[in-house]
């Protein structure tokens, strides 16, 4: 059976702007999860193929704790395996059709591996670290590498979050040691909403979650002790997103704002998909296209 792109339905699509996330149960080729793997755990080693090192490395072998998720972002630009799938641009135009726009183009990757009995990555919105783009909005997809499960610390949303306030919280991210949910349970409140509807995301390997970038999500804390768990996050920005003119852009993205000039450089900030064909040119000898068409099924849960 000839693979054919995903095809949104209008149900999937007010699904998603119900609850602010929607999620796939088949995503990736059969075989593309392991070899996703065996890249990552060399990334979290030093082993960077293109010589370029990631912007964010957190975690190192014999500095950092054992039991900490471990999290490198834009490792697309460390490893092209990597980027053939953070780059892909059907996760582009997927993005851009749940979130209405005309593109997308990507603003970072972030690799996540969880060892036994890990920590929680507490529960946040990707929106409250975005104002230094203008407009100021974010999609991610999500996506398991492995079977996941509640005990595997997968990914946790709370139901329609994305129409709560935007609140940028100051406070513990990686290995929060209070409650993981604290963050979200004190907007909760502030919203009206006594009681949060949370949602596991269960999938096997290769599913995934979309979500807005106002939804409250979080990595639950591990509690499996017999294996390691995978994850891979991607954000898109829409493709005519630039660089707010006042608001400074941080330490990392600052870097790559040009004097004078708030447009996107293509060479950080690729365009993945665009409803008028147009596609970063660079992309085509960089990496191949891991969800380009192939004979495999897909399937929405």
């Amino acid at each position: 059976m000839t693979y054919q792109p995903i095809q949104l339905t209008e149900s999937q699509i007010q699904q998603f702007q119900d609850d602010g996330f929607l999620i796939v149960e088949n995503l990736l080729p059969p075989d593309l999860p392991d070899r996703l793997i065996d890249r990552m755990e060399r990334l979290f080693y030093g082993e960077f193929e293109t010589g370029i090192y990631p912007d964010e490395w957190y975690w190192r072998q014999g500095l950092s704790l054992p039991d900490v998720t471990r999290e490198i972002c834009n490792a697309w630009k460390c490893d092209r395996t990597i980027a053939s799938l953070v780059l892909s641009a059907e996760l582009g135009r997927l993005t851009a059709t749940l979130a209405g726009w005309d593109g997308a183009r990507i603003g970072q990757d972030s690799m996540w591996i969880k060892p036994p009995s890990a920590k929680a990555v507490a529960m946040h919105q990707d929106g409250a670290y975005i104002d230094y783009l203008t407009p100021p909005h974010m999609m991610t997809c999500w996506i398991a590498l492995q079977d996941a499960s509640l005990a595997d610390g997968t990914l946790v949303y709370a139901r329609g979050s994305h129409k709560w306030p935007l609140v940028d919280v100051a406070g513990e991210f990686h290995a929060p040691t209070k409650d993981y949910r604290w963050a979200m349970l004190q907007a909760a409140e502030q919203a009206g909403v006594p009681e949060p509807e949370l949602v596991v995301v269960n999938v096997p390997a290769g599913g995934c979650g979309f979500h807005h970038g106002r939804t409250w999500h979080g990595l639950a804390p591990t509690t499996r002790t017999d294996r390691t768990f995978h994850s891979i996050g991607l954000h898109t920005i829409p493709a005519h997103a630039a660089f707010h003119p006042t608001n400074p852009a941080g330490y990392i993205y600052g870097r790559y704002k040009r004097v004078g000039d708030t447009r996107m450089d293509e060479s950080f900030f690729p365009i993945l998909w665009s409803n008028t064909g147009d596609r970063s040119p660079f992309l085509a000898d960089y990496c191949a296209d891991a969800l380009s068409p192939r004979d495999v099924p897909i399937s929405l849960g």
